[in-house]
Order: C-alpha cells, then structure tokens, then sequence
C-alpha cells in the first residue's frame, strides 16, 4: 500500500517481493534496520555500489559495512576467528558490526571496501531487513539512507527528505528503535572498538579485553571521519546559548520546558537520549534555530556513543 510519498511503502509481502527483484536487478532500497534506515544495494556489484557513493556523495576511502542474514551467508566473504563467534552468540543478530579479514575468493566489489583488506560486516536484527536479506542471493552494502556527513535517517521521512524520488523504493518501517548506528569492532589485531554504539565497551569486556581506538588516519569502517552526523547548522558542546534564536540540548528533569529547550530524556535515560538524538537535531534544523548548544552528557556507557555523535557534529 502505497501512502501520499509515491515512493514510501507499506512492508508487506508484495513490496518484499518488488524489492528483492529491485535489488537484483542492481537498484537501491531505502529499508530500516533496528539502528537507523540504510541505503541498500547488491555488496558484489560494481554498479550498484559505485551508485550508492555517488547518490549519498559519499567519500571513496570511506567503506561500507556488508549485511547478511547468517553465518554461512558470509564465510564465503571474510575469514572468521575465536573472538568474532564469542561476539556473534551473544550479539547477533543485532547492532554489532565485525571489522574481518576479506577472504581471497570473496566476491564483494572492491568500492564496497575502500580496496582494504578488511570487511565490515553486520547482521542486523530488525524483521523487515532480515526478510529481505533472506530472500536474495547477496549480501547488501549498507550506509545509512542520508547524504554524507549528516545525519543519520531513523523514519522513512527523513529519507524522502534527504534524496527526494533519487530512490524509487523506501521502506516504512516506522521509527527506528535505537536511533543511533550499530557499534564497530576492529577483530583483525587485538580487538578494539572504532565507534562506540549501544554495546557498549563494558558489555565487551565480558567477553575478552577492548579498548575505544584512537587510530585517526586509518579509515577501516563508517563512522571515523571528524565530520559527521551533521545537522546543518553549528552544534556548539557542553555550553548554554546566550539567545533564544539558538536551540539548547538538554538532559535530566533539572532542566525547565523553554521554548527552545529539547530534553533527549527526562529521566535522564541514556537509551531513550540515543535515540531521540538525531530526530532532535532534525527538529530543531527544520524549525529554523540557527545554532544548536548542547548540555553536557555523562561520558560512560551510551553516553560515550552519543558523545561520540555529537563530537563528530561539531567539527
């Protein structure tokens, strides 16, 4: 069923259908995962990826992760080890993204990999992805569905928004949950985290030791360039605007209901601050404020991820 956006569509068992063969034929699909909405197209080939970087006119050095449904999905593309399974048990599916060794007879294009020799590889949760993915005869290569360098899609608007008819299939999935991109692990060397996301650094320590990377010239997975996840307009960090034309994130019930306060949660919920994260920013750019000034977020858990965005906002 379509709605009054000629190209945003109801998930149902005909539009799975029109978009596995859209795919097949080496299209692009705007479809939601339980992380934000992603720009999906076939991860082997050439076209489509090379299409994907010039309609979100996305950098070449920077990669994109590769979704598959399962395991078997994708041992014919990278070269697993003992810490990615111990991770995959417990994570997947879900918003966990594995950075492996591309395998020699991997059939990934390399546009998809920035011609590294590593993989970013995800198995998302969410049901209208994993219906797709276990449909087709490919993995898709996946960004999130929004020019480069902004802000993150969580609803199917957002993506009309961004690339008007550009793409001929948008999914509506509704918001999504987390709001905010999946995690990304380094598993090539010893393990480290190179963005931050809801499984957090102390949930991976359960499992064996990680730290948070500080490699700043090495781009090996989305989410590395100092620009990014910007709403447009200047976000100014851990200070309060002097005039009421300049919006103010805030934090925690201390804060009073102004005009142009935006609280990402009253109770002082890192989850529910996440993913109001880039819906408030959206907000506030589409109202008209011509600054954004943000309240200062406790620096441990989710908070370090939503840091994490925001820093990389300000630049």
């Amino acid at each position: 069923m379509k709605n009054f956006y000629s190209n945003i569509y109801s998930f149902n068992l005909r539009i799975l259908k029109k978009t596995v063969k859209y795919l097949s034929q080496g299209n692009l699909v705007a479809i939601p995962t339980e992380t934000v909405y992603g720009l999906a197209g076939n991860a082997y080939s050439k076209k489509a990826v090379k299409n994907i970087f010039k309609v979100k006119k996305r950098p070449k050095k920077n990669p994109l992760i590769i979704h598959y449904h399962n395991i078997s999905d994708a041992e014919k593309d990278v070269i697993f080890n003992k810490n990615f399974f111990l991770l995959y048990k417990k994570f997947c599916p879900g918003p966990l993204t594995f950075i492996l060794k591309k395998s020699k007879n991997s059939k990934i294009t390399p546009f998809a990999t920035s011609s590294l020799k590593t993989v970013a590889i995800r198995f998302p949760k969410n049901r209208i992805i994993r219906s797709v993915l276990k449909l087709i005869k490919f993995p898709l290569a996946m960004p999130s569905a929004n020019l480069s360098s902004g802000l993150s899609p969580v609803n199917a608007l957002d993506v009309f928004e961004e690339f008007k008819k550009k793409i001929n299939i948008i999914i509506d999935g509704g918001n999504t949950k987390i709001g905010i991109e999946s995690t990304v692990v380094d598993l090539t060397g010893k393990p480290k985290i190179l963005r931050p996301g809801i499984i957090t650094k102390s949930k991976l320590n359960r499992f064996f030791k990680i730290d948070l990377s500080n490699n700043k010239f090495k781009i090996k997975s989305p989410g590395m360039l100092k620009k990014h996840y910007s709403p447009g307009i200047p976000v100014i960090l851990n200070k309060k605007p002097k005039y009421s034309n300049h919006a103010y994130i805030v934090f925690g019930k201390k804060f009073q209901n102004y005009k142009n306060y935006f609280n990402l949660s009253k109770k002082a919920d890192l989850k529910e601050a996440a993913a109001n994260l880039y819906k408030t920013m959206r907000k506030i750019k589409k109202i008209g404020y011509k600054k954004i000034y943000v309240t200062k977020i406790p620096n441990k858990g989710l908070g370090l991820a939503i840091n994490d965005r925001l820093k990389r906002a300000s630049n």
